[in-house]
């Protein structure tokens, strides 16, 4: 049977996995508002140029710039839901970190005590006699 410091030190890994890939998460979403903040720019300064091909897609560029912030408010919701979720699986990994070591604590403390036991079970047997008779008594 595994000690529970081992079991915990298995959760701990899974716990970092999973902390790991909602930080994926969030660097991808992070990524992709980015992105899309360029694109925002762009279409910015083609409703805003003096060019005679702008101007005639400028209501165009106006429906395409309110998609545009609405796909924007949706990455940052999904962002937000990223982030708090990076934070939560931190936490629980921290909790299980702080728990691993504890046990191993207690686990080390346990061993010390039960050597510290053994050597007093062999001193006792040394010096005790099986018999009285081997006392001479």
């Amino acid at each position: 049977m595994k000690p529970r410091s081992e079991k915990l030190k298995r959760l701990v890994a899974v716990q970092r996995h999973l902390e790991r890939m909602a930080e994926s998460e969030l660097v991808e979403t992070t990524r992709q508002r980015a992105a899309l903040a360029e694109t925002i720019d762009a279409v910015v300064d083609a409703m805003g140029s003096a060019h005679p091909m702008h101007r005639m897609f400028s209501g165009h560029y106006a429906s395409q710039l309110g998609r545009l912030v609405q796909k924007d408010q949706m990455l940052l919701g999904i962002q937000q839901v990223h982030e708090s979720r990076m934070l939560k699986e931190r936490a629980k990994g921290d909790r299980l970190e702080e728990s691993m070591k504890d046990a191993r604590v207690s686990e080390e403390r346990e061993a010390a005590d039960n050597s510290i036991l053994d050597l007093i079970d062999q001193h006792v047997s040394v010096d005790a006699p099986a018999s009285r008779k081997v006392d001479g008594r």
